[in-house]
């Protein structure tokens, strides 16, 4: 492969995935990792990409989403292990409401190219779907944060009264005793209507966000569902989410190719649609 044809592949792995590790890159396109360094180099001299601590964020095409861009990164391998296992949980045919989180970013990466309607208050997430012919794409529309890239405030939250989906997949920015919390007032209330529009909600939430609060209370631990963790998840709050009458799903962090491992549909367990 020509230098010009693996940086156009590069380019276009990086557009589709938002943030992409470096190891990532290098077992995609099967060249040494110093081959894929000095292409990063490259095209950051171009402006189409920015390197960070172990990977790469695209930077072409949208105006730089700052907080969404910081955290992307953080605690990648256990947020790509939580999203392909809650991707499996996920069937054909579903209507899939998603947040504006970077876990539920990995699960909306996982979710392109199939036969699904999707519902998302995100820039980022939409942008997956926008040319994606098996997916019908639903966006709220509303103030969109200029840090995040979601749209959020009342005329997001009249649309979610009027929609009925059959599963929710939620981030949360802190997880305590009270319950779910997130950073954004108004992104609270959003998150709330979602909540009331879903058969089934599922919260996607490395274990670094158990045990802290945020600025507002979103809902209680026993309005969801399922969550789905990973292994560093303590078995005190394992002991807490099974006794609020939500199931837990904890996942290892691979190595090597194991993330890719799609395990079976898990059937849903209460609000059937």
């Amino acid at each position: 492969m020509q230098n010009h044809e693996r940086r156009s592949r590069l380019l276009d792995l990086i557009r589709v995935r938002g943030f992409a590790p470096l190891e990532e890159l290098v077992r995609e396109l099967g060249v040494s990792e110093s081959t894929v360094r000095r292409d990063l180099d490259a095209l950051e001299e171009q402006g189409t990409a920015r390197r960070t601590h172990g990977g790469v964020l695209y930077a072409g095409g949208r105006p730089r989403l700052a907080e969404f861009d910081e955290r992307q990164p953080a605690n990648w391998a256990a947020k790509r292990a939580i999203a392909v296992r809650a991707a499996a949980i996920i069937g054909d045919g579903e209507t899939v409401l998603l947040d504006g989180g970077t876990t539920t970013y990995e699960v909306a990466r996982l979710l392109v190219g199939r036969s699904l309607q999707v519902v998302t208050n995100s820039l980022p997430v939409a942008n997956l779907f926008a040319s994606e012919s098996r997916s019908d794409l639903v966006l709220l529309g509303g103030y969109v944060s200029p840090r995040t890239g979601v749209c959020l405030g009342p005329y997001a939250n009249e649309l979610l009264g009027r929609l009925h989906v059959t599963t929710t997949v939620l981030s949360a920015a802190g997880i305590a005793d009270e319950g779910l919390f997130n950073a954004h007032l108004l992104l609270a209330e959003t998150e709330q209507a979602m909540l009331k529009a879903a058969g089934r909600v599922i919260v996607v939430a490395d274990s670094s966000k158990f045990g802290h609060k945020s600025l507002t209370l979103v809902s209680g631990l026993d309005a969801i569902d399922m969550y789905v963790s990973d292994e560093g998840l303590p078995e005190a709050w394992r002991q807490k989410i099974a006794a609020a009458g939500s199931e837990l799903i904890v996942t290892q962090i691979p190595e090597g190719d194991e993330a890719q491992r799609l395990p079976g549909p898990i059937p849903t367990r209460r609000h059937p649609v």
